[in-house]
């Protein structure tokens, strides 16, 4: 039966839904997030058909259908429809929508996924065993293969790409490639608009199996097109958080957790962690995540930058 896991880490709670071993569903939520749901109260700084309200915390949100009847200064409460979303553009601010409701915030992770929270750091890696380390590899990279192909993953403003290539018969490799898209969807947990690129084929029977892949591994709701002659196919899903493919594009901090989810499976005692010098930066400025390492571990935590690193080569060593 699949389960979903949440595993608490240092600026971070990890979510992942396993099935027969293997993660089939993942989500990020970074600490101090307000999540979708949320029933927030804030005062409207702009009117119009794109309002801006900013809240207490100094968070900013749009209002894509306005505040009708809340004039400029007022005070109202908004519903968040859709967190902050890191990419190729700034942090794009999250949306949300006027609300008659009273601020309440929504359950923790694990209540609203109904999950099982396991202790990190613990004797066994739970996220690990299921191939936790392998999908923070997919998100960085935006490569995931499969056996006769890989897929090429792209976050643009306007969309998620998928580039499906390999050396199978384009027929197969249609139908294959597919299929590996929409599970890569699940695992990366991607939403809003999302464009797949198969391979051209003339086989109808061919593109509509590729269809069909797709409604069978996808859950509602969503909606898609129908695969076209080119071979491409768009999916528009509820986007109510960022992927994991755009975490990931803020490099720095998106690395800097992944290192600090490493160092606390180390054993015990003191540890310096070594990284290229924008990991470090990050972790300089985030004393309260090197004191929740250093109480993990029951030792220091020390820094040392190493330009020769790749960004996620980061590791910890001995003190």
């Amino acid at each position: 039966m699949p389960e979903w896991l949440v595993e608490r880490g240092i600026g971070e709670a990890r979510a992942a839904l396993v099935e027969d071993g293997e993660i089939v569903e993942a989500r990020i939520e970074l600490d101090g997030a307000v999540p979708a749901g949320s029933i927030v109260a804030a005062k409207l700084v702009s009117g119009g058909r794109n309002a801006v309200a900013i809240a207490a915390d100094g968070r900013e949100y749009l209002l894509p259908k306005g505040a009708p009847g809340v004039t400029e200064g007022a005070s109202l409460t908004i519903e968040v429809t859709r967190e902050a979303i890191p990419g190729a553009e700034a942090w794009k601010r999250p949306l949300a929508k006027a609300s008659a409701a009273a601020p309440a915030a929504v359950p923790p992770l694990t209540d609203r996924l109904n999950a099982r929270e396991i202790i990190f750091p613990g004797a066994r890696d739970e996220f690990g065993d299921a191939g936790w380390e392998e999908l923070i590899d997919q998100a960085r990279t935006g490569i995931v293969r499969f056996a006769g192909g890989e897929l090429r993953i792209s976050p643009t403003p306007a969309m998620t790409l998928i580039d499906v290539d390999g050396s199978l018969p384009p027929d197969q490799l249609a139908i294959l490639g597919a299929t590996e898209a929409a599970r890569a969807i699940r695992r990366l947990d991607i939403g809003g608009s999302i464009g797949i690129d198969l391979p051209t084929t003339r086989s109808k029977a061919a593109r509509t199996k590729a269809a069909e892949a797709i409604d069978d591994i996808l859950s509602q709701p969503f909606e898609r097109t129908a695969v076209n002659g080119f071979g491409f196919v768009q999916i528009v899903r509820p986007r109510q958080r960022a992927s994991l493919i755009e975490f990931a594009q803020d490099r720095a901090d998106f690395e800097a957790r992944a290192l600090l989810r490493r160092a606390a499976r180390e054993t015990a005692g003191g540890k310096r962690l070594v990284a290229h010098p924008a990991v470090t930066a990050v972790l300089q400025q985030r004393e309260d995540w090197i004191e929740r390492l250093s109480q993990q571990l029951g030792g220091a935590i020390g820094l040392r930058a190493d330009p020769a690193l790749p960004m996620s080569g980061g590791y910890a060593e001995k003190l």
